[in-house]
């Protein structure tokens, strides 16, 4: 049995690296840019984009804890299945979205500023080539530095957010620039990614957890709720601030600006020269954590998924080529790229993680699989219809304003699952 003051002190510690798992430096940009473009409303799409980001991605948490895994999350719909969707999820956290955003993020947030002439070809390359050292090497750079950069991120931020509360830039306005605030704020949420971030990074959580003498399940759910308490609670601050601070800038900028631009305005306003130069450094240092992160994890994912026939080192470059060449669209190209993407992704992966809660209560595995295939198909027939296609009843579905359209299907698909008697797990 575990000591109170040992067991608070591994909660502390996995709670701040479970936050620095889901506070990517690429986060920073979506917070300011969700509270500029609420206005007045700013609370109220912080609360939304917090519970399609953190909520979510900490009940994913939780599934995983339940299942053993993530596979045991996605094991009901079917081996093939399961492996396209986590194939999908994988792609997303790497080399389609994720990857290239944190060179993306890089360039314009710490090199543009700097050195505005450089070329964001020269630097894509570069960066990649640092990225495959890094895993094809194992160095412990990417340890010592993981040491102290979150730490130095987080008090960057605190000081940040802290000077913007004193000393605002704007005064808060009276005017919503976006058509619909609980939309845009759950919408931010996706793009975070966490969610998906989750489904990969969980499993880390919990063999630390185990590590650490937590073998049995009661001891696993006390240290893992508390690990997330702390993360949650330090994101909270963290988000909730850098919401706040873009509402200040409501007075200068547009949703026009890009969000790369609108963060450095900030910190320049409130840190000066000074404060720019040494955002840009952490913030750097954090993105090659990531990346190095999230090219190691797709990498080793691919390679298992090949059955060892496609080697790491192989796909560890196939994904820093293919990452460099989509880093070179910009940041806000690849957010724009991300949310059909995303919105297409999420819903299946959403259903089969809330499904993980009532498992004793559900008799057979068609109600997975036929859930997780109405959410699929809704998300599918509304990216449709997005892109100009005549299919305009999927827009009048219920709660289609706030980003749920794909929840009466999946309920309704899941319920004809019921009709099939059959339990196919154990």
């Amino acid at each position: 049995m575990k000591h109170t003051r040992t067991e608070l002190r591994d909660i502390c510690v996995i709670g701040f690296a479970l936050f620095s798992m889901f506070f990517g430096a690429g986060n920073v940009i979506f917070p300011p840019y969700l509270g500029l473009g609420c206005g007045a409303q700013w609370f109220l799409g912080f609360l939304c984009y917090y519970a399609a980001d953190i909520g979510l991605a900490l009940l994913a948490l939780f599934a995983i804890l339940r299942t053993g895994g993530p596979e045991g999350i996605t094991r009901p719909i079917g081996r093939v299945p399961s492996a396209l969707l986590m194939s999908a999820i994988v792609l997303c956290i790497g080399p389609m979205l994720a990857i290239p955003r944190t060179a993306a993020t890089t360039y314009e947030m710490s090199v543009a500023p700097l050195a505005s002439g450089f070329s964001p070809v020269l630097f894509s390359i570069l960066f990649f080539l640092l990225i495959l050292v890094l895993c094809l090497k194992e160095s412990a750079v990417v340890d010592i530095v993981g040491k102290f950069l979150t730490p130095a991120l987080l008090i960057g931020l605190l000081v940040l957010i802290v000077r913007g509360v004193l000393r605002p830039i704007g005064p808060v306005p009276d005017r919503v620039l976006v058509d619909n605030v609980v939309f845009t704020g759950i919408e931010a949420g996706y793009q975070t990614m966490d969610v998906l971030a989750a489904m990969v990074f969980g499993i880390i959580v919990l063999k630390s957890a185990r590590d650490k003498g937590y073998t049995d399940a009661r001891s696993q759910f006390r240290v893992v709720a508390g690990a997330g308490a702390v993360a949650g609670a330090a994101l909270l601050v963290v988000y909730m601030g850098l919401t706040y601070l873009g509402v200040t800038t409501s007075k200068f900028f547009d949703l026009s600006v890009l969000r790369t631009f609108l963060v450095v305005s900030i910190v320049r306003n409130l840190l000066g020269g000074a404060g720019t130069i040494l955002f840009a450094v952490v913030v750097a240092l954090a993105c090659v954590t990531t990346a190095v992160a999230l090219v190691s994890s797709a990498a080793s994912y691919f390679s298992r998924l090949s059955g060892g026939r496609v080697s790491y080192s192989l796909l560890t470059v196939l994904i820093c080529v293919f990452s460099a060449g989509a880093s070179n669209f910009g940041l806000d190209q690849i957010v724009a790229i991300a949310g059909p993407i995303l919105n297409v992704v999420y819903p299946p992966t959403l259903v089969l993680i809330l499904l993980t809660f009532f498992d004793r209560r559900i008799p057979n595995d068609w109600v997975y699989r036929l859930a997780a295939l109405g959410a699929l198909a809704a998300s599918l027939l509304t990216a449709a219809a997005d892109l100009g296609l005549p299919l305009a009843f999927v827009k009048h579905l219920p709660l289609s304003a706030l980003g749920f359209h794909w929840v009466l299907p999946a309920a309704a698909c899941g319920l004809l699952g019921l009709f099939f008697p059959r339990r196919e797990r154990p």
